[in-house]
């Protein structure tokens, strides 16, 4: 059972940090599901007897304010998606116009158990982003009870995710479902990985992912490199890669990597020949080609059969399972073999009993595409976070509460 699933929220007013960071058009949410994940933590406080305030951030209203003079903080307000919370949460969510002062005070004095509160967007306040002390302060009062179930701010040391924690006792304070789920799957796969432990890694730039690299070093036994960024260790190897994407200024990165690797017996799986194209588009003319001779003019877009049939077999050989990243341009038909073998690999390594994380947009993206969202064991909605975690450092909003 859960620390959260233990804790009594009776006659509590619990004031959650949430992320309802939705997308808005005209007016309407066009996809509910932060608002849907959060709606468990919700319950289980009102459940309980208690009663909830929300808080959280919507978009960058100072600085688009700044670039757009026509903008208002009407175009950031969480009034918008009171009526849509109300019919998911199936009770009545009253709304603060302000997240501080004599208005959401009266208000979240007044709640009864049962009732929950929506306050106004956190970041209409200059002072949410610097991590102010006296406005998360402010914020504190408002509760008796701090619940974080924000993982995707979990990495800013912002006043309503991190600095407004010091304000409750230890007994007071605690992470929700979203967030409780998100590290522990995390830990799991970065502190307690069973071997033989596997990082697919994928994406564009090497210098995006140097640092998971290098951290992944100390805990996997294999690390397979595809996506654009498996050009530049071709190069920086003597290869031929045509017009294929390429940091040029990361060869001597990619090479410490490799040696780095070799040293402490870490297996770095590169792709041995990849799908290309004769120019970036989804009717481009396509042929095979092994990656250390990409002719002139070409491009890799995918993996190729070979590079699949390898990656295949180190995945379902694993136990523990970490993907970031797609595997090529998967977006477009002809591109997209390559990361439907890996994930209809890594499901098939899950059937199997591995624990698999998914953890990154791109890949969270492509496990959607193919429906293999509910076939792996945890899908991060991190985004930075999770990457963050990834790296090995330290996230505000979870030492806040850990402490």
């Amino acid at each position: 059972m859960s620390k959260f699933e233990q804790q009594n929220f009776n006659k509590e007013k619990a004031l959650i940090r949430v992320d309802f960071n939705v997308p808005v058009k005209d007016g309407k949410i066009t996809d509910d599901t932060r608002i849907r994940a959060a709606l468990p933590t919700i319950k289980k406080v009102l459940d309980d007897g208690g009663s909830v305030i929300l808080m959280s951030h919507w978009g960058r209203p100072i600085k688009d304010m700044a670039k757009k003079p026509e903008l208002t903080p009407a175009d950031f307000s969480l009034s918008r998606i009171v009526a849509h919370l109300s019919g998911a949460l199936g009770t009545e969510v009253q709304f603060a116009a302000d997240c501080i002062g004599a208005e959401a005070a009266d208000k979240a004095a007044a709640l009864q158990p049962g009732q929950v509160l929506l306050l106004e967007n956190l970041r209409l306040h200059k002072e949410e982003e610097k991590g102010d002390e006296a406005f998360a302060r402010e914020l504190a009062q408002l509760g008796t009870f701090y619940i974080n179930d924000a993982f995707g701010t979990a990495h800013r040391a912002h006043a309503s995710t991190a600095v407004i924690a010091q304000f409750f006792p230890d007994d007071k304070k605690s992470f929700g479902y979203v967030m409780e789920g998100e590290v522990n799957a995390a830990e799991k796969v970065m502190k307690n990985a069973e071997k033989p432990f596997v990082a697919i890694i994928g994406g564009a730039k090497v210098s995006d992912k140097i640092l998971i690299i290098e951290n992944l070093l100390d805990s996997a036994t294999d690390i397979i490199i595809g996506g654009g960024m498996a050009y530049t260790f071709f190069k920086a190897q003597g290869g031929s890669i045509g017009n294929s994407l390429c940091e040029d200024d990361r060869f001597e990165t990619a090479l410490n990597l490799l040696e780095k690797a070799k040293a402490r017996g870490v297996n770095i799986h590169l792709p041995e020949d990849s799908v290309i194209a004769d120019k970036f588009d989804a009717a481009a003319n396509t042929q095979l080609s092994d990656n250390n001779n990409i002719p002139d003019g070409w491009m890799g877009l995918d993996i190729g059969p070979k590079a699949t049939e390898a990656f295949v077999k180190v995945i379902t050989a694993s136990r523990t399972i970490l993907w970031n990243g797609p595997m090529g341009v998967f977006e477009m038909e002809k591109f997209q073999a390559g990361t439907k073998a890996v994930a209809e690999a890594v499901k098939a390594a899950t059937d199997k009993g591995a624990f698999s994380l998914v953890g990154g947009g791109d890949s969270v993206a492509a496990v959607n595409k193919f429906g293999f969202a509910d076939k792996v064991s945890y899908v991060s909605t991190g985004g930075g976070a999770m990457l963050e975690f990834f790296e090995g450092k330290e996230l505000p909003g979870i030492a806040a509460i850990k402490k």
